[in-house]
């Protein structure tokens, strides 16, 4: 948002030129700039105000034209306190959080909640051929997972990948789609999931973990292992399932974006998003970006608008904190559904995951992990009380892994686990605080919206 004063000052020369000369505070304000420029006198009325400023005469236009040009500068300052309020609202709502004002907050979130229900109750409604036959569908299917049978082998088998893959899905789902501060579901769990298969499978010295308990628990297989039956790519393979679902949950995760983006543009209606209005108003500075982190998003924009699939590709299969920008650039230009979707789901689902899996793979291995504990140890003064914690973390891994029923209880678990456990509780309970505060405000801006069109009417 931006706030900015217009104003308009004869010069001398200006008066002799027959022009005005025109100062804007915020130069980012170029929709108000070219509103208030449109308030310029024609060249003709500005010599003749200095042939009339020479002889003494008033300064006088025709009533008509000071009655326009009143009306016009009128409309002008009207916009700029429009936008005035917007940016003191836009703070107001900012406030809006568990911590500040704790009641409040749980009862706009409550509200928030109640008409987010019954909006998808009406869509829902409006799509009731649909969903009846999903209805139907499970009606079925879990008719099918009741009767006795040759066939429940099979549903066993399907239920469990079924589950398994729902899992990774809605991680991913979480890790993207803008619910609060978004969950970093790969630094909670697919991360450390592949790091403990790939220490497994440097000790146990083979894939072959008994399902189950695997995947929930890794227990090293009876059999011998075979020297040199480990390798990169084995290890890649028993974790791709899980790796591609969670890259799929995340270009799932990345479809809101696109789909606000594009009906607003269908249907030319103010978006009622703040990502969108910064996008348009990045688009008004395209000239005149200046700083590194517009320029970045420019870069983006311009990538996928002129590339198109391969552009989306390449901003998909990598690391990359603006690709919102880019579900909402395919979402304003139009671009084709499956265009967006589909490059986004390669780029993440395939590309992306395998050199993430490579990295953490490559990272844990067995002589990599060793050389980071021998250089913990290295470090002066501290070395020998640092490294001790992750040896005795080492160790209790293996003991885990090589354990088997009634054989006792492993050594319990030193205080590192115990941290990284007390680290993933507090994130989450951080993301579920972020998605109060969030809905929230979003019911804030509803009342906002609906007291501002109500002073409109009046």
């Amino acid at each position: 948002m931006f706030w900015m004063t217009c104003r308009c000052k004869p010069t001398p020369s200006a008066l002799e030129a027959g022009r005005s000369c025109w100062s804007f505070e915020s130069p980012s304000a170029s929709r108000t700039a070219a509103m208030c420029r449109r308030e310029e006198m024609r060249p003709r009325e500005w010599r003749r105000l200095g042939e009339m400023a020479e002889h003494g005469a008033d300064l006088e236009l025709p009533r008509r034209r000071v009655g326009a040009k009143e009306q016009r500068n009128g409309k002008c300052a009207e916009t700029l306190s429009l936008a005035k309020r917007k940016q003191r609202d836009r703070e107001e709502r900012l406030g809006l959080l568990l911590w500040k004002k704790p009641i409040l907050t749980l009862h706009y979130f409550l509200l928030e909640s109640l008409l987010t229900l019954k909006e998808w109750t009406c869509k829902l409604w409006q799509q009731r051929a649909m969903a009846l036959t999903v209805l139907l569908g499970l009606v079925f299917f879990s008719f099918l997972y009741t009767m006795e049978g040759a066939h429940q082998e099979y549903v066993q088998y399907l239920e469990k990948k079924f589950l398994w893959c729902a899992y990774w899905v809605g991680l991913g789902i979480l890790s993207s789609v803008g619910l609060g501060t978004g969950l970093h579901t790969f630094l909670l769990y697919l991360g450390p999931h592949i790091a403990s298969v790939t220490l497994a499978a440097y000790e146990c010295g083979s894939m072959n973990f008994p399902e189950p308990p695997y995947p929930d628990q890794i227990i090293c297989p009876q059999e011998e292992a075979v020297e040199g039956s480990i390798s990169l790519w084995t290890i890649i393979s028993k974790v791709r399932l899980e790796a591609c679902m969670w890259g799929a949950g995340t270009a799932i995760g990345e479809l809101p974006p696109y789909f606000m983006a594009r009906a607003a543009r269908l249907s030319g209606a103010e978006p009622d998003d703040e990502d969108y209005e910064e996008f348009e108003e990045m688009l008004e500075q395209a000239e005149s970006a200046q700083d590194f982190a517009t320029r970045a998003k420019l870069t983006v924009q311009n990538m996928v608008q002129k590339v198109g699939f391969f552009g989306i590709l390449a901003c998909a299969s990598i690391p990359n904190p603006l690709f919102d920008l880019a579900g909402i650039t395919c979402g304003h230009f139009l671009v084709p559904f499956w265009t967006f979707f589909g490059a986004t789901l390669i780029g993440k689902a395939v590309l992306k995951m395998h050199i993430q899996k490579l990295f953490v793979i490559i990272t844990f291995s067995k002589h990599i992990v060793e050389q980071m504990v021998s250089l913990i140890g290295a470090v002066p003064l501290l070395g020998a009380s640092l490294q001790k914690p992750f040896r005795e973390y080492l160790e209790a891994q293996r003991a885990k892994l090589h354990h088997r029923g009634g054989e006792g209880t492993p050594a319990g678990e030193n205080w590192l686990s115990w941290v990284f456990e007390k680290v993933v509780i507090i994130m989450v309970c951080y993301f579920v605080c972020s998605i109060i505060n969030s809905m929230a405000q979003s019911y804030a801006k509803r009342l906002q919206q609906q007291k501002l069109s109500e002073e409109k009417t009046k």
